[in-house]
């Protein structure tokens, strides 16, 4: 994490643990810092701590508490106003700044107990198109899940099997024990600590087969997926494992997440899936987070147009 320390020590921890706890990608953890840079050296020149410094030139690195403490709601309005007015951001990088401030924030309260107050408390990111995640198309699915090799190859291509198949967040992946996976289906917990239950079909239940073919433990571990030494792998490490495989079939701009959309995504448009048992595959708390997946393509228009019990109709007209 040294190449983070021009924002401050405070700063640089509080990205460490984005990216370790919360187990965020290292594209996730590098955009925050860029968006908390770019913050900080505004409130350096925004709170008259430098004049007559180019702003690129300005020095975050002595950010403190105590200068955080000094951040008011009006100067963090005055910040997106200038990013609005002066770097012209559109409203997905304006969004993506006002998630990494008040992550920071929050963190700082939450976490470290450093702060009373929280200038973002009433702080909203701008509304976003409802435009479909990124995801794999189901050849490129087939083509990653092909390529799968190396020393782990049985536990990589579990993994990332059960990513495109069940759509499974991260934390619930790497939180799965030996005994969850005794029975089919199985019961797995996920956000708000909900306990879902996720049905195995033959293509996940082959690749548990071999992956337990070739599990060692060294310990008398309970976690299902393991590490070389034999203990519960990390998300850290599983968020390379998917990012050395996407990368080695050259899909770039995608990540662990980008599986668990492309696995519903796959089972919308190709699985004939409602969306309410799609909410329910995916753990979906409200209906309206899962529909964002149904949005239809072109080919999907067509074939429904084509399905039609009058798309064979014809009448004879004399003359």
């Amino acid at each position: 994490m040294a190449h983070y320390k021009e924002c401050g020590e405070l700063v640089e921890h509080f990205l460490s643990y984005v990216l370790t706890i919360k187990g965020r990608s290292l594209g996730t953890v590098d955009g925050y810092y860029q968006d908390l840079k770019l913050f900080f050296k505004f409130m350096v020149r925004h709170l008259g701590f430098v004049e007559g410094v180019e702003f690129n030139e300005i020095n975050t690195a002595l950010v403190d508490i105590e200068f955080i403490r000094k951040i008011t709601q009006d100067d963090i309005y005055a910040f997106f106003f200038f990013i609005n007015l002066e770097r012209h951001n559109k409203n997905t990088t304006r969004a993506r700044k006002v998630s990494a401030i008040k992550s920071l924030f929050k963190y700082l309260i939450n976490n470290k107990k450093l702060l009373d107050v929280n200038p973002t408390e009433n702080l909203d990111a701008p509304k976003l198109k409802g435009t479909l995640p990124k995801h794999l198309s189901l050849e490129q699915s087939e083509q990653m899940l092909e390529h799968v090799d190396g020393n782990f190859a049985e536990r990589d291509y579990c993994i990332i099997m059960l990513f495109l198949n069940c759509g499974m967040r991260l934390a619930e992946l790497v939180s799965l024990n030996f005994s969850d996976i005794s029975s089919n289906p199985i019961k797995i917990t996920g956000k708000g600590n909900r306990e879902r239950i996720i049905y195995l079909n033959s293509a996940c239940q082959e690749a548990i087969k071999n992956y337990i073919k070739k599990r060692i433990s060294k310990k008398s571990e309970v976690a299902f997926f393991l590490n070389k030494n034999g203990t519960r792998i990390s998300k850290r490490r599983v968020q390379e494992i998917v990012e050395f495989n996407l990368k080695k079939n050259n899909f770039f701009g995608f990540s662990v997440h980008k599986l668990r959309h492309t696995a519903a995504t796959l089972m919308f448009q190709h699985g004939n899936v409602d969306i309410r048992t799609l909410q329910e595959i995916l753990g979906h708390k409200n209906l309206s987070t899962t529909q964002i997946y149904t949005h239809v393509s072109s080919a999907q228009i067509e074939k429904a147009t084509g399905l039609n019990p009058l798309s064979n109709f014809k009448k004879t007209f004399e003359g």
